[in-house]
């Protein structure tokens, strides 16, 4: 693992600030514009960040506490949370987004290092330990940072958090079905292997590139022999 927990932690907080930054002074017209991702406008995007920071709040808690409090208490809940949340005026979203990202920072802070050990159940249904919180809302911010599709790009993120981030992706990715590829980052020189159907299918290009491809965002890379690079499943 190319990651720590104090790495994690960092990213978390300059993601966030990345991501309020990019939202910071929005009118309604602007929050109503579509962002990169299918159906959703920016209100969609902005509430399902607040929306994470909320529940990992429960996460949080949880470590605290050792009372379970689940992420969402259902996928029908969070997605009604996240449409709920898109019909917010502007001004209400934007505090909910600043507050539930101020609550989240000031309960992680007040973990002792026994409560960030203490294991917690993600939205997946992984247990993992509370340590991992930071990662997940660093991922969660600077890749929805892109997505708002308001001048940030894969290519803006930190090298670190990038490489970090394919290797959790390639991780998770070869452990579910899709096609064989050998991804090697042009830049950095790293390589990532995801198993699958077929021959392996060489694709290569900047870090930046590899992370939007392996996330399943716009990307403009290439197998070397010319073809499209092949398509993979969703990521989570």
């Amino acid at each position: 693992m190319r990651r720590t927990f104090e790495d994690a932690r960092s990213w978390s907080a300059a993601g966030t600030e990345l991501f309020l930054g990019a939202v910071a002074g929005w009118d309604e017209e602007q929050y109503l514009a579509p962002c990169a991702l299918p159906g959703w406008t920016r209100k969609h995007l902005v509430a399902h960040v607040a929306a994470n920071a909320d529940a990992l709040g429960n996460l949080v808690r949880w470590a605290a506490t050792g009372e379970r409090t689940p992420m969402y208490s259902s996928k029908e809940r969070r997605d009604a949370d996240i449409e709920a949340g898109s019909a917010r005026p502007a001004g209400e979203l934007s505090a909910w987004l600043r507050e539930s990202a101020a609550r989240l920072a000031a309960g992680a802070a007040a973990l002792s290092a026994e409560q960030w050990n203490a294991g917690v159940v993600t939205a997946q249904g992984r247990t993992v330990p509370a340590t991992e919180i930071p990662w997940m809302r660093a991922r969660e911010v600077y890749v929805h940072a892109v997505d708002l599709a308001a001048g940030v790009a894969f290519a803006d993120l930190p090298t670190g958090f990038l490489t970090a981030l394919a290797d959790d992706v390639a991780g998770k990715r070869g452990n579910a079905p899709g096609p064989a590829v050998v991804l090697t980052a042009t830049d950095t020189g790293d390589h990532w292997e995801l198993p699958g159907d077929g021959a392996p299918a060489a694709v290569s290009g900047p870090l930046a590139e590899v992370v939007a491809y392996l996330a399943g965002r716009p990307h403009h890379l290439t197998a070397t022999d010319g073809s499209p690079a092949p398509t993979l499943p969703a990521w989570l």
